[in-house]
């Protein structure tokens, strides 16, 4: 399991921990009992199985839109059992939806050392790419490679974007932000292009209290923005429509785009849709046409508080090739 550590001093003991059992990597005491003291004011992670911390991770920012990967370390015995990978995903979902556009690591160079070989074909498998070498960064035996991970890639966003419910920071959504994101909804595909799909942003904090005000239970009482999708029922050919499928590539198209610039949302649909017709509701505050129905609304917002991916079964339990067996 994944834990967020926000205690300093359980911070210390756990990189103390790790670190003095990794002497390959951290021989340097002054170093080492540097780490140990930054770690106490960085984001921190843990890997704990039971009453054994398997590893941890710390970031620390350098930068408005860059994030380091400061620290890790994973005990020996439970390499390449995938403590390192489910610490890194954890860390990259906090700097993605933080906001930051980059996360880079410091190592020394490939070629020098062969456990530090192995650390660099680990970076490589989650992506990262080289960007420079540093030679006298820190001394000659030990050049400093710097590689860097795009946080906005579209594959990216895909693996860090996950439903948000927690609380929105109070400031305003900027409306060449929310334009951008009713833009790739509608940018989505559409059967037979009939665009099915219409958005409206309620950004006026007046409506925007009124349609609050229509969810039972509550939900997104503190999204700064909200944008609600429309569906019309046309038909393509024939009997057959393609609505749901035209609103749920727009609803997911905006979904990503909410991620990539830095918010979080998540799609209330059900919630709307049932018996109770929250949607109706929702619909005569904002004056929608006969013809059209309100589907889902995704708040829209800073996240205030911090969230941590869902676990999820392994891919080689749900992708196959060419055959079920």
């Amino acid at each position: 399991m994944i834990r967020f550590i926000e205690d300093a001093n359980e911070k210390r003991r756990i990189s103390r921990e790790i670190l003095e059992s990794l002497t390959e990597w951290f021989e340097v005491e002054a170093s080492r009992e540097q780490y140990i003291k930054e770690s106490a004011d960085q984001p921190f992670w843990a890997s704990v199985d039971g009453d054994v911390t398997e590893g941890f991770l710390c970031l620390k920012e350098t930068g408005r839109e860059t994030m380091e990967l400061a620290v890790m370390g994973v005990r020996k015995e439970c390499h390449r059992k995938g403590v390192g990978r489910r610490l890194f995903a954890a860390a990259k979902d906090y700097a993605s939806m933080k906001g930051y556009e980059f996360i880079q690591v410091k190592t020394v160079r490939s070629g020098m050392y062969e456990d530090y070989d192995i650390t660099n074909e680990f970076y490589k498998s989650l992506g990262f790419k080289e960007l420079e070498v540093f030679p006298e960064y820190w001394d000659e035996a030990n050049p400093c490679q710097i590689y860097v991970m795009s946080l906005k890639s579209a594959v990216g966003t895909i693996a860090t974007r996950h439903s948000y419910r927690g609380r929105f920071l109070q400031e305003s959504v900027p409306e060449k932000d929310l334009m951008t994101i009713a833009k790739a909804g509608i940018d989505a595909p559409s059967g037979c292009n009939k665009q099915t799909t219409d958005v409206i942003i309620v950004n006026d904090p007046e409506i925007l209290a009124k349609v609050k005000e229509q969810l039972d239970p509550p939900v997104a009482q503190t999204a700064p923005a909200m944008i609600v999708v429309l569906t019309q029922r046309i038909n393509a050919y024939r009997d057959r429509c393609f609505a749901i499928q035209d609103y749920s590539a727009a609803i997911e198209n905006m979904l990503l785009a909410i991620v990539e610039l830095g918010y979080q949302s998540c799609w209330y649909e059900g919630h709307i849709t049932d018996v109770d017709r929250i949607c109706d509701k929702i619909a005569a505050v904002l004056n929608v046409p006969e013809g059209y129905e309100v589907v889902c609304i995704l708040p829209v917002g800073k996240a205030e508080e911090d969230f941590h991916a869902p676990s999820k079964r392994p891919v080689s339990e749900r992708v196959r090739f060419n055959s079920w067996t």
